[in-house]
């Protein structure tokens, strides 16, 4: 499998990137701060160059194009609402078409869970991150895709165990970015799972047995 990866250098990108090369699997890493270049290839992946705010739709599906995925699990990372805007929602958007452009037709995005922050004191910048995320959400379902979208809990850096609970509507909870990427991974190699709506926690299935589960 060819997968690119938007949001490669991030924390749930590395980890997947780790564990698709170990498999033997092609992975690309699309980065925009130089800095962040070995990070991607440290992961395994193929670092490539690219800006979801300045490149167009065009420019984005010629890096895409040849790959059997994208991944999307870029974000502006609390660097401010217009960034926000221009990464998760506007770069999501930019992304999908690209990948239809290029006939990439399995997406996966790492979304955000609908109870997050809830209960604790939030500001304005962060209602307007959970507005664009979910405004990104419907974008991507009313494309032609095969997408999937991923709604991960309260996201730790603790080691993972593979293990998960995962719905179209779970309790939410805290979830090892271990764990997430262990999901993915699985999710790609099962193309039955597509075009729905995963939330996902730490719990007691396995990986492989969720994803199975889900596709029923």
């Amino acid at each position: 499998m060819k997968v690119f990866q938007v949001g490669a250098a991030g924390g749930v990108g590395r980890r997947l990137a780790q564990l698709l090369s170990g498999r033997g699997d092609a992975v690309t890493g699309m980065f925009r701060n130089p800095a962040q270049a070995e990070t991607v290839a440290s992961s395994g992946a193929t670092p490539v160059e690219g800006d979801l705010i300045k490149d167009s739709v065009e420019v984005l599906a010629e890096k895409f194009m040849g790959h059997d995925a994208v991944v999307f699990s870029a974000g502006a990372h609390g660097t401010g609402m217009d960034q926000t805007t221009l990464i998760d929602g506007k770069g999501l958007e930019k992304a999908a078409d690209a990948a239809a452009l290029a006939g990439v037709s399995r997406f996966v995005l790492v979304s955000a869970f609908p109870e997050s922050g809830r209960g604790e004191s939030v500001n304005e910048r962060f209602e307007h991150y959970m507005r664009t995320k979910k405004t990104a959400d419907v974008y991507l379902t009313r494309t032609d895709l095969d997408w999937l979208i991923v709604r991960p809990g309260l996201l730790t850096d603790a080691p993972g165990d593979g293990r998960v609970t995962a719905g179209p509507a779970i309790e939410y909870g805290d979830i090892r970015r271990d764990n997430v990427a262990a999901f993915i991974d699985a999710a790609l190699q099962n193309s039955k799972l597509n075009r729905t709506i995963v939330e996902l926690t730490d719990g007691e299935t396995p990986v492989a047995e969720a994803v199975s589960t889900l596709v029923g």
